[in-house]
C-alpha cells in the first residue's frame, strides 16, 4: 500500500493481510513502513537470495540501489521472548556481529563506520552503516520476530544517493 508523503518520496506499508511467517509458532508479522524516492518498485522475492526464506519484501532502483527486510523468528538468537525488544536481544555491537553476516554473506569486523540507536513511539531502532559493501542497516524487534531492513547500493551509486540511502534506511519502522 502506497500513500504520497513527501514531494518525490512514497510511502510503503506492509499489508496486514500479506502472507508470511513459517512454521510453528508464528504470530502474524507486525506490518512495518518506509519511504522510498519515487522511481523504486517492490521486487519479487527468490528463495535463493542470500538471506533465504526470511527475505520478507525486496525494492529497487537500478540507478539508485535496493533494499530489502528479513523477519526472523527471535527464538533463533534468544530463547522466550514473545514480546521481543531489541533490547532483550543485545547490545549493537552483539547484533551487528550476529546479524550482520545475514545481511551481508560475510563477517562484520572492521566494516561497521557507524552506530546510532533512536526511538520512535517508545521502541528501539538500532541503525548501522558498514563498508564494505556499502550498507545501511536498521534493526529492531516486535512480538516474535527480529526486522532487518538493508539499504544497499555500488559505490557509484552509493557516492549520488548517499543522502537518499540514509534518508530511506531512518524511515523504517514497525507499526
Amino acid at each position: 500500500m502506497m500513500l504520497i508523503v513527501q514531494t518525490g518520496w512514497r510511502t510503503y506499508r506492509r499489508p496486514d493481510d500479506k502472507s508470511g511467517g513459517h512454521g510453528v509458532g508464528w504470530s502474524p508479522i507486525i506490518p512495518y513502513s518506509f519511504k522510498v524516492p519515487d522511481g523504486w518498485d517492490e521486487v519479487p522475492v527468490s528463495i535463493a537470495d542470500l538471506g533465504g526464506t526470511e527475505i520478507d519484501l525486496r525494492f529497487a532502483n537500478p540507478k539508485e540501489g535496493r533494499l530489502f527486510v528479513i523477519v526472523a523468528p527471535v527464538r533463533r538468537f534468544a530463547d522466550d521472548l514473545d514480546d521481543a525488544t531489541i533490547e532483550k536481544i543485545g547490545s549493537p555491537e552483539k547484533v551487528i556481529g550476529a546479524f550482520g553476516p545475514e545481511v551481508i554473506g560475510e563477517n562484520v569486523e572492521g566494516k561497521v563506520l557507524s552506530s546510532a540507536t533512536e526511538e520512535h513511539s517508545g521502541r528501539t531502532y538500532y541503525q548501522f552503516e558498514l563498508e564494505p559493501p556499502h550498507v545501511f542497516i536498521t534493526a529492531t524487534a516486535a512480538g516474535n520476530r527480529l526486522y532487518l531492513f538493508s539499504v544497499t547500493a555500488n559505490g557509484l551509486q552509493w557516492k549520488r544517493h548517499y543522502k537518499d540511502l540514509k534518508q530511506i534506511a531512518e524511515s523504517f519502522r514497525v507499526v
